[in-house]
């Protein structure tokens, strides 16, 4: 599998990173299995695993280490913090005193001494970003992490971390992972731009739009339900009509993807590497079976006339469901940030 360099890190990724958030009790509860993923994943050719401290609590982390033991050099290995630990208020978020803890827990439970990329899983609107990047800084010279980066942060946040690493002299962030497939296309606007004039590699999160472009979903058949949609309505039930959009416009791509002679897998995948942006697509397969059905689409190329018809069924800059973005902004959330009046 072809790679490329992560920005300006020098470190070498496989144009797919296998994403580990399906590990455990929360995706795929068989160690065994996601066990064999890995390998199954390395042995194919993919050289980059993701996951994050968040993903099962933990567990994610352990499986995936228990995995590398024996094949770890070999591995670019990243993971995330951010997401609440624990009941404690202070386990959770960017602070400088929860970023020193969360680095140790997640190299106890990957079994290794240092991580290739540890990313910020979400903006912390209750810290200073300054007070964050001096902590990974930190990290970077102590040799427990290799590189920076984030995941999901909007373009002013990315911008605003280049300038403090310039400003302070902190280390630069060096990659961003946001979400970007056929039907969540918002970050072409200007998070891919951005890294993109910095020079910032790009890991790109659910590809398959969450499994909306696995090819299981089409107008008028069965499966166009799913029972993810009692848990996250905004993102699945069809009777939302950004959703309802989302399957319109899946049946179609697959029509495209047949009659281009691939599967909508392939096809949705092979897309987000078509962006001069993307260096990776994380692929989050629960079973062998998932894994095998999205490993060629490193190989696949679409002509410009394929890449056109989808643009007419999603436009360039298009997010079907703003849901799918995985962050909702404080001043959008929180109505004491965009109200004077009416908050009692």
């Amino acid at each position: 599998m072809r790679t490329s360099p992560l920005g300006g890190t020098g470190i070498q990724v496989s144009a797919l990173t296998l994403g580990a958030m399906m590990f455990g009790p929360t995706g795929n509860p068989d160690t065994s299995e996601c066990i064999r993923i890995v390998h199954r994943a390395l042995d194919a050719g993919i050289n980059t695993i993701d996951t994050a401290d968040l993903y099962s609590r933990g567990i994610s982390e352990q499986i995936v280490g228990e995995a590398l033991r024996g094949r770890r050099d070999g591995v670019v290995l990243a993971t995330k913090f951010h997401g609440p630990m624990g009941e404690d208020p202070n386990m959770r978020g960017a602070s400088r005193r929860w970023i020193a803890r969360a680095v140790e827990d997640s190299l106890r439970r990957l079994g290794t001494d240092w991580i290739d990329v540890y990313q910020v899983h979400r903006p912390d609107p209750h810290t200073d970003f300054d007070e964050t990047l001096g902590a990974l800084s930190d990290l970077v010279r102590a040799g427990k992490i290799r590189a920076i980066g984030t995941s999901t942060f909007p373009a002013p946040a990315i911008v605003e971390g280049q300038w403090l690493a310039e400003r302070r002299g902190r280390e630069r962030v060096r990659c961003e992972q946001p979400p970007y497939s056929v039907l969540t296309r918002g970050a072409e606007t200007e998070v891919l731009p951005v890294c993109r004039s910095y020079g910032m590699g790009v890991m790109v999160w659910s590809p398959l739009a969450g499994g909306w472009l696995s090819g299981r979903h089409r107008l008028g058949a069965a499966e166009a339900t799913s029972s993810r949609a009692g848990r996250f309505p905004r993102r699945w039930d069809l009777g939302v009509p950004a959703n309802a959009a989302k399957l319109r416009a899946a049946d179609a791509l697959a029509d495209v993807a047949e009659q281009a002679g691939l599967s909508l897998i392939h096809l949705a995948i092979a897309w987000t590497l078509e962006h001069p942006a993307v260096t990776t697509a994380i692929i989050g397969p629960r079973t062998i079976e998932h894994l095998d059905s999205q490993l060629g689409a490193a190989d696949v190329t679409l002509g410009t006339d394929v890449l056109d018809r989808i643009d007419a069924i999603v436009p360039p800059g298009t997010t079907l469901n703003a849901a799918d973005v995985g962050y909702d902004p404080p001043g959008l959330t929180d109505l004491t940030l965009r109200r004077r009046r009416g908050t009692s």
